[in-house]
């Protein structure tokens, strides 16, 4: 019996824009288009023009937030309180559900990706493994057995704080936490705290070391709690700095120490450490991985 794969309209907000797409993974992509992420209204009133022309089975949202996942909640698939001005509150499933009825899965969008990557990706066939965003915001997606890791919400390790390097005393960007590390290296924070934007920093510049040292931060943090097959770092802001790889990995070793079980892992970093497997498409592709999730694809 031949298998039929669903239909997926992928939906990824992002923080500066919005990635439509149909499809059932990266071979078949049949229809893609990027919307700018402005006010809600404009931006929802747009997702929903594209989807219009589409015919499809099922729809996967993968958005920034934080979001509301619990189905139970009376303002499930909404976005709850976020550092996007204008966004908090905002519906992005109910909307779709009364308008298309059809299946929607609903996840962050770093979670999406991380789905991507296990699924299609550098994470194939692992079964704990990460992806980490670099943009507007700061994210973290943790898959573990498969699944993405919740409790009571989704985490939010993109908002960890840690030890500040030496002398550095930038107040931070995150409304929320000062100086955690969405605060310290997301782009607006960079381009605040370095008084212009990363893509403007020449290769060799200092702050870059900065940037090295929080991420390197968190990136201890992640690996002594849940030692990922894999991490992958994707986003605006690594995607083109990917010279900076190399010092991450060195910076993860030393912090890591050499300490018990983990100091095999650290020799083995040019393989667990790297930018994602689909590249520019992680994201996009996690929304159509979202959906195919709720339908059993």
């Amino acid at each position: 019996m031949v298998s039929i794969v669903p239909l997926i309209a992928g939906v990824e907000l992002g923080g500066t824009k919005c990635i439509a797409t149909l499809g059932t993974g990266p071979g078949d992509v049949r229809a893609q288009q990027t919307i700018p992420t402005t006010d809600p209204e404009t931006t929802l009133a747009a997702i929903e023009a594209v989807l219009d022309g589409w015919r499809f089975d099922a729809i996967g949202v993968a958005s920034f937030g934080p979001l509301q996942l619990d189905t139970g909640a009376p303002d499930y698939g909404a976005i709850t309180v976020t550092t996007k001005p204008g966004w908090s509150g905002t519906d992005l499933v109910r909307g779709l559900d009364r308008r298309y009825g059809r299946p929607i899965g609903f996840q962050t969008d770093v979670n999406g990706a991380a789905l991507a990557e296990g699924r299609w990706g550098a994470a194939l066939g692992l079964s704990t493994h990460a992806y980490i965003t670099i943009g507007t915001g700061v994210g973290v997606g943790l898959v573990a057995g498969g699944r993405p890791v919740q409790g009571v919400a989704h985490g939010e390790a993109g908002h960890m704080r840690v030890p500040r390097a030496p002398g550095d005393s930038y107040a931070g960007w995150c409304r929320f936490h000062g100086d955690c590390v969405e605060g310290l290296i997301s782009g607006p924070a960079l381009a605040e705290r370095f008084g212009r934007p990363g893509r403007e920093l020449a290769e060799d510049r200092p702050e870059w070391d900065l940037f090295v040292h929080d991420l390197g931060g968190l990136l201890h943090n992640l690996v002594t709690l849940a030692a990922p097959e894999r991490i992958a770092i994707g986003g605006g802001v690594i995607a083109a700095r990917e010279h900076l790889l190399p010092r991450l990995r060195a910076r993860l070793a030393e912090s890591l120490g050499g300490y018990g079980s983990l100091a095999g892992y650290a020799e083995e970093l040019d393989a667990r450490l790297g930018p994602p497997g689909l590249g520019a498409m992680a994201g996009p592709l996690g929304a159509l991985a979202v959906g195919l999730e709720v339908v059993g694809g």
